[in-house]
């Protein structure tokens, strides 16, 4: 069979060490953000001394930048836009992803080369919208979440060659139209449109009259309450084959762990490279997104409506990193950073850039004076131990830890 199209996989990196697992366990270019213009104020992001640095690092990978530019900025914020476009652009970013028509403009004239990319913020969901983007000078639009695959289909067919697709194909979704909403705002002052929502969408609500004040009733959709704004994480893992002739492949998560960042960076990295030459997709990879924190799992819009889901907005969590391997010599012999208690005796599993996860019973470990550890217990704290076989820098260690909210 013919090798297909191979889309490009863009990973969040959040801030430096989960720009570091997004490159090395796969990504083909990473979306970050500084500290200003950016849709998540709460994900760390870098400086401007910071982001040099970042672009020299993912270059040094073949990884590409692009930087969010996707607040909506009022009149006495975007006076500042024109000097941190040109440092964006010094800094050597290759795109920018833009959702006001006045940054996109302030762009092309003050960051000239940089390919200007239209987020997912400005829901395009026609191909008259992606054509009218395309002949201002966008080089990429971030279709809306809403779209089916069949209007992507369509789009496809009936805009320029020249013209770049984008869609998310995992994580969080907004009961919001393309994460354009106010509730945010309103009840907890927040500005979701500024990168700081609060998610309301995912509290729980109750009915109060208004003759009878201090009683609250609950709607019930199950014995917990009720979720009537909630959504599940989307996941298209299992359906890359129908979106290879999109240019990029989108993993929502600037805000999320590194370890996110890594795991679902290469289960996809692995998915992609698998449905290019038209083999199955080994299931170890695809077990791989049930490792990490997730709410329920959907296919979003693309096979139409996903439908309500009413039974909890929490997220599932039953894995944790124990620790974080900084050296290992070929023996399997590895010098490693504590993130969470485990013992000697515990079952663990290993998992790397590129590296089939495997499980073992944790030996007697050493401190740093070479002398028996049972437990880690000081956070970061640096220890040996054995591995059953050599890994890449970078491994994850990680245990099987039901950290689940209950009801």
């Amino acid at each position: 069979m013919a090798e297909r199209k191979k889309p490009e996989l863009l990973a969040p990196a959040g801030d430096r060490e989960r720009l570091r697992m997004a490159v090395l366990y796969g990504a083909d270019a990473v979306y970050l953000a500084g500290e200003s213009f950016g849709m998540r104020s709460f994900a760390g992001n870098f400086s401007p001394e910071e982001l040099p640095r970042a672009v020299d690092f993912a270059h040094a990978h073949g990884v590409r930048v692009h930087v969010t530019v996707n607040t909506m900025p009022r009149c006495g914020e975007i006076e500042a836009l024109p000097a941190w476009l040109e440092l964006l652009s010094d800094a050597g970013v290759d795109a920018l992803i833009t959702a006001d028509l006045g940054t996109f403009t302030l762009a092309g004239k003050y960051a000239p080369r940089c390919e200007r990319h239209v987020s997912t913020q400005v829901s395009v969901a026609n191909h008259v919208s992606a054509r009218a983007w395309y002949e201002l000078g966008a080089k990429r639009v971030i279709l809306a979440r809403e779209v089916s695959l069949e209007e992507i289909r369509e789009i496809r067919a009936r805009t320029p060659a020249e013209l770049e697709l984008e869609a998310f194909v995992h994580g969080a979704m907004c009961v919001s139209y393309s994460g354009r909403c106010l509730l945010s705002n309103y009840m907890t002052g927040r500005d979701s449109n500024r990168g700081a929502c609060a998610q309301p969408c995912r509290y729980q609500y109750y009915l109060m009259e208004e003759k009878r004040p201090g009683e609250y009733f609950p709607v019930f959709e199950d014995g917990a309450g009720t979720y009537i704004m909630n959504s599940r994480d989307m996941c298209m893992i299992d359906h890359l084959d129908d979106l290879m002739d999109l240019d990029s492949l989108k993993i929502e998560g600037r805000a999320k762990s590194a370890y996110y960042a890594a795991i679902v960076t290469g289960a996809y990295r692995h998915a992609i490279d698998a449905a290019r030459v038209g083999v199955p997709l080994d299931p170890v990879w695809r077990d791989e997104v049930e490792h990490i924190s997730h709410r329920h799992y959907s296919t979003g819009f693309f096979y139409g409506q996903p439908g309500q889901f009413t039974e909890n907005a929490r997220y599932i969590r039953e894995w944790q990193v124990v620790a974080l391997v900084t050296a290992c010599d070929e023996s399997g012999m590895a010098t490693l950073t504590l993130r969470n208690k485990f013992s000697a005796g515990d079952e663990v599993e290993v998992v790397g850039p590129d590296l089939r996860p495997f499980a073992f019973r944790a030996p007697v470990m050493e401190d740093r004076e070479g002398e028996p550890l049972t437990e880690p217990k000081n956070p970061q704290m640096v220890f040996r131990m054995r591995l059953p076989r050599p890994v890449p820098t970078w491994s994850m260690v990680r245990i099987a830890r039901d950290l689940s909210a209950k009801s």
